[in-house]
């Protein structure tokens, strides 16, 4: 599903022919609106200037991004031309990306909506939803489920979740987060901690998996600072956000790990009452063990 995978589990009389059925309907529709990486996709077409038309799915994303964009600046779904250079968008990678030039047509203020329609002030301007897509197609999938009279399920969608009830074992879902060590490419092997959710979605961004090194020996994320265009690195290891809703999970995950350690924090204790979160930070100097900060409740 967008091309990663899915995992659900539902207490249902549904046979898994029909929730099939239904996954792939959910994902044919979220590729042809929202993929950057399908040609025919209507966000394909808009990044193109073929069309300024929006369709429900582009327009509640964007309004989602543009909530989380204000509380923090640093996330920026108009990096895509930065992502591309970077080699991070199923591009190759530039050497030595133009960071000046490409800066000219990222950023918030450089697009506007008006009613179902995108104004770019400069059609270079382009769009990638990928940090919020995820989270957002899991909750059409647990939307789905619901109108099925479904009372007890946990959706997955790349690692991005949304739950419902109980398991078969009559207690809340329990969710693993992963140890941030990099290259860790096996979710689920290793474990930082253990999460209970019930009736909330989570969702987790982290660098330790998308990266890479330059020639010049310099560690290149995929976060990516909007108002430098340089690859984001910093004792943040990974961010884990529990929320109503998965897509504002999902991007509010991004915008910590966008975010230096002591804003990320700064942020969490502003959005206590709104939002769960759960930080893994790198060592001490001189030490082994992973820091944390959490507002989780327990």
């Amino acid at each position: 599903m967008l091309g990663t995978t899915y995992h659900i589990v539902a207490e249902t009389s549904l046979s898994s022919q029909q929730i099939f059925a239904a996954m792939e309907r959910i994902n044919r529709e979220a590729i042809g609106s929202m993929s950057i990486f399908d040609s025919t996709s209507l966000l394909s077409r808009i990044n193109r200037n073929e069309t300024d038309q929006l369709d429900i799915h582009i327009a509640r994303n964007i309004e989602i991004a543009t909530k989380i964009h204000a509380i923090a600046p640093r996330y920026d779904i108009t990096v895509k031309p930065l992502v591309e250079a970077y080699g991070f968008a199923a591009k190759n990678r530039e050497a030595k990306p133009n960071v000046d030039s490409l800066l000219e047509f990222v950023g918030f203020e450089k697009f506007a909506i008006e009613g179902n329609r995108i104004v770019k002030s400069d059609a270079r301007l382009q769009i990638d939803l990928n940090s919020i897509a995820k989270g957002y197609v899991v909750e059409l999938v647990a939307e789905w489920l619901d109108r099925q009279g479904c009372e007890n399920y946990i959706v997955e969608v790349g690692g991005e979740i949304c739950s419902k009830g109980v398991n078969s074992r009559g207690v809340v879902w329990r969710v693993g987060v992963d140890t941030p060590f990099d290259n860790n490419q096996t979710p689920g092997a290793y474990q930082q901690k253990v999460v209970n959710i019930s009736g909330a979605a989570l969702a987790t961004s982290g660098n330790y998996r998308r990266f890479y090194y330059n020639a010049e020996g310099e560690r290149i994320s995929h976060t990516l600072n909007p108002q430098t265009g340089a690859s984001h690195t910093t004792t943040l290891l990974s961010a884990t956000v529990i929320a109503p809703r998965c897509a504002v999970a999902d991007g509010l995950a991004t915008a910590f790990m966008a975010s230096d350690e002591r804003d990320a924090i700064a942020l969490a204790e502003q959005l206590r009452d709104s939002v769960q979160v759960y930080f893994v930070l790198a060592p001490t100097k001189g030490e082994e063990a992973y820091r944390e900060f959490s507002t989780l409740i327990e």
